[in-house]
């Protein structure tokens, strides 16, 4: 198996291609002086994946600005502090912030000259669109879970991948799903049978951030720390191709 196999990359966004750590950092920042706990980054982290699952799981179908204000309501419970429907919703809205990774639009740029670039991403469009401007690029297919009515690592958002691809031209061996979320991507890409490449985002630091535990470590086809360094890689498999 080799990069330059496949014809398609399909993204998730958030953790990948955007540093939504660094985000949910900056935008928890008030809640958690006002807290008087000592939270460490990991801590305020893994609080923030488990109540942000839980609830993706008991409203499917919530768009995702709206999931980020209920997390940030549980978290203030649990860190026995007082917030208002104000400060909720506007952590809702703090995803338009939410910086790229430096090297994520240079390698879109390049990568997007060799493959069809496509999202599948735990997101609503209209927060997907901030997200969008600082990547400066062109998708040629963007699959939100408020298109599809469910949030990852559920089947059926893969399942409606692998059904609209095919308006691309393309199968599913055509495509390669990267992504740094074990839980949320690439165990349930290993499912559905779809090649798969971990962009690990976090190889310096332990656990998994605002991710859950995968459990078990699925099979991994490609594994690189950045982005920039996944276009690197395709860059030697061609020049290796082409002699």
């Amino acid at each position: 198996m080799r990069l330059t196999d496949f014809k398609a990359l399909t993204f998730d966004c958030y953790g990948t291609l955007i540093d939504w750590e660094a985000g949910m950092m900056h935008a928890l920042g008030g809640l958690v002086e006002k807290s008087n706990r000592k939270l460490t980054r990991d801590l305020i982290l893994e609080a923030h994946a488990r109540h942000e699952s839980a609830q993706q799981h008991q409203t499917p179908t919530m768009r995702y600005c709206n999931i980020l204000s209920v997390v940030y309501k549980r978290l203030a419970e649990e860190w026995g502090v007082a917030v208002n429907v104000d400060e909720c919703e506007e952590y809702g809205q703090s995803i338009r912030h939410w910086p790229a990774f430096a090297d994520s639009p240079g390698a879109l740029r390049y990568l997007k000259k060799f493959y069809k670039l496509i999202i599948l991403s735990n997101v609503d469009n209209r927060s997907f669109s901030f997200s969008n401007r600082v990547l400066c690029v062109d998708f040629d297919a963007i699959y939100t879970a408020e298109d599809i009515g469910s949030y990852k690592p559920d089947d059926r958002n893969f399942v409606y991948m692998l059904e609209h691809i095919g308006n691309l031209g393309l199968a599913k061996g055509d495509i390669l799903h990267t992504a740094e979320s074990l839980f949320h991507d690439h165990v349930p890409a290993r499912r559905h049978g779809i090649a798969n490449c971990w962009i690990h985002r976090r190889h310096a630091q332990e656990g998994f951030g605002a991710t859950m535990d995968p459990g078990q470590i699925p099979k991994i086809d490609f594994r690189f720390k950045s982005l920039a360094e996944l276009a690197e890689a395709h860059q030697k498999a061609l020049h290796n191709s082409e002699n």
